[in-house]
């Protein structure tokens, strides 16, 4: 079976995530009610939003944060095995925000259980796939050309 069979059978989730960092440079994760894994904020589209509009959206109902999307900057969109859906894969439209007011103090929302503050050069096996082999990388790319 060729490569291109493959991607026809993947179940793909496509989802809008923030990198928040705080003044050390950790990045803001969130737990959701009922899973193990630490993931970036953020989720699913809806029904003909565009992926900026998911990713201001989501942040407003998981944390209660005010994000302007004009400052929000693309950095990028990766795949990789999702962290709570076996058999799934996600495609993260991925996204940095500017310094976030309040976002130290952000307190769960919706179905969010739990919000932890991870430096992206950690190795930790309770944190989403995503972000360990894309996300995390990039970010420390682009900390040493900044």
């Amino acid at each position: 079976m060729s490569a291109n069979e493959t991607q026809d059978f993947e179940q793909i989730i496509r989802v809008s995530a923030v990198v928040i960092r705080d003044e050390t440079g950790r990045v803001l994760h969130v737990r959701k009610r009922g899973t193990d894994m630490f993931m970036l904020p953020g989720g699913k589209p809806e029904v003909g939003e565009a992926a900026l509009d998911t990713a201001v959206r989501e942040i407003s109902e998981e944390l209660e944060l005010t994000l302007d999307a004009t400052e929000l900057r693309p950095l990028g969109v990766f795949r990789s095995a999702a962290a709570n859906e076996a058999g799934f894969i996600v495609e993260a439209a991925v996204f940095v925000a500017p310094t976030v007011p309040g976002a130290e103090s952000a307190v769960p929302q919706a179905e969010i259980e739990a919000i932890e503050w991870i430096l992206p050069a950690t190795t930790r096996s309770d944190v989403a796939p995503l972000n360990h082999d894309h996300v995390f990388p990039a970010l420390l790319a682009q900390d040493h050309t900044e």
